[in-house]
């Protein structure tokens, strides 16, 4: 098997793209993806100031990894979730590529941690809210990332979403016909009022097994071990079904999601009212001042009844 682009030896091969590629000519073509949808989307420009998400694993190191050598100003936030076993590794993973990589593009990384900032560890925070544990998370990261993009000027967020999480939770949202998510699943949200951070997703042309690829060829240690709180996460179910999809009918998670985002692009005179409709039902939350539909919003809600669940069983 010969590179499509070079006719040397390749080291991968891409089904849904009927090419294969050697390693040099692999790492352009992820990086020539990457750099398509951010210009395709407009995403954000050579003078913004990025605050990437990291995890420690690949999608988001390969996305930071990325951005650097394209000549971005991106720096990174790491949440630090105080998963026993899991947590100190995928830690370290990140602060190593930080010191190895970041630091030599002049690029910083943030650490927010979950047991200092919100006074208990992911776990124990889900049990005092009786809230599965990853809708804990999600409620956190997404707070913790945005106050730190806002607060501290970042002009975008960008995440590592990959074309697998992509097509799994579109897969997702069409099955229960979540009309508000699927209104607002895009590569690009953009900053519909003040208080919230535009957020994009520059690795949605990629799968997952082709980051994993960058990130082996680029020498990116990541942690590979799946987060142990994910197990029987539906989104894991979504992403097997699409994988034997894929399996048996290379291209079809691109097309679905890409066929998504075709049609979507076409409502747009629909889709360009969602900033008036989130400037008419947003507001300021009465506690932290985030933006939210209610007086309070859903982190604040949930950090009031871990206090008052604690305290009760003191």
């Amino acid at each position: 098997m010969n590179c499509t682009k070079c006719k040397t030896k390749a080291v991968i091969d891409l089904p849904r793209h009927n090419a294969a590629f050697c390693a040099p000519c692999f790492t352009t073509y992820a990086r020539d993806q990457t750099a398509y949808a951010i210009k395709h989307e407009r995403m954000f420009g050579r003078d913004d100031r990025i605050l990437v998400a990291v995890s420690g694993g690949k999608d988001s190191l390969a996305l930071w990894h990325v951005l650097l050598t394209l000549g971005y100003r991106a720096d990174a936030l790491y949440v630090d979730l105080g998963i026993p076993g899991y947590s100190a590794k995928s830690r370290e993973k990140v602060e190593r590529f930080a010191e190895a990589v970041a630091r030599s593009h002049g690029a910083k990384l943030l650490i927010h941690t979950v047991q200092d900032e919100e006074g208990a560890g992911i776990k124990e925070l889900s049990d005092l809210v009786h809230r599965p544990t990853c809708a804990t998370c999600g409620t956190i990261k997404r707070y913790q990332f945005n106050k730190a993009a806002v607060e501290q000027d970042y002009d975008v967020m960008a995440t590592g979403h990959n074309l697998d999480d992509e097509a799994a939770r579109l897969l997702g949202n069409m099955l229960h016909w979540q009309e508000e998510y699927l209104d607002k699943q895009s590569p690009t949200l953009p900053a519909s009022v003040e208080g919230f951070a535009k957020k994009v997703k520059p690795l949605y042309r990629l799968s997952e097994r082709e980051l994993a690829a960058y990130a082996v060829l680029n020498k990116i240690d990541y942690i590979v071990e799946e987060c142990p709180m994910a197990k029987g996460s539906k989104m894991l179910l979504y992403k097997e079904v699409l994988n034997r999809l894929e399996t048996e009918s290379p291209g079809t998670k691109h097309r679905f999601y890409w066929g998504f985002l075709e049609k979507q692009a076409h409502a747009q005179p629909a889709a360009s009212s969602m900033a008036e409709k989130d400037q008419a039902l947003l507001h300021p939350c009465g506690i932290c001042g985030q933006p939210t539909t209610g007086e309070i919003c859903s982190y604040c809600k949930m950090m009031a009844r871990a206090k008052t669940a604690g305290a009760e069983s003191r």
